[in-house]
């Protein structure tokens, strides 16, 4: 007997569902594990201080980074990730997002498929001089 091996974090489109309005799908199926919710990330360094003041492209760069550094530390990868929240303190950043997102996640995911989004806008973020912030659900490994 053979066995479909399915991924442990699966994106789905549901086929009545409209299409999705960018690099994301409308759902995740995360099959058994713990889950981990990871921490809005912001852009910043090592040292604490902001990256990019100003630069939605530099910001959106080092959030990235600074996700896959929690990643890492977990020892999980962005194809664990069942779901993203992102916060902008500036609607106009979002095709920006949605730009740099159609560049950047196909190097950071195994598949042509992405987690679901939530988009926020929000009056500021804990310093006023962060554009955008990205939270996580991922699925711990066994």
């Amino acid at each position: 007997m053979f066995m479909t091996v399915r991924p442990k974090v699966e994106y789905l489109d549901p086929p009545l569902s409209g299409p999705a309005q960018g690099s994301y799908s409308h759902c995740a199926r995360v099959s058994a594990g713990d889950l981990v919710f990871i921490a809005g990330q912001l852009s910043i360094d090592k040292s604490g201080n902001v990256v990019g003041k100003n630069d939605f492209e530099a910001q959106f760069r080092q959030v990235f980074s600074n996700m896959k550094i929690v990643l890492d530390e977990l020892g999980l990868t962005f194809n664990d990730i069942a779901k993203f929240t992102t916060y902008f303190v500036h609607s106009q950043d979002i095709e920006a997002f949605m730009r740099l997102r159609n560049e950047l996640f196909p190097a950071l995911f195994a598949t042509t498929q992405f987690p679901p989004n939530t988009i926020c806008v929000l009056d500021r973020l804990v310093k006023e001089d962060f554009l955008f912030e990205v939270e996580a659900v991922a699925r711990a490994k066994d």
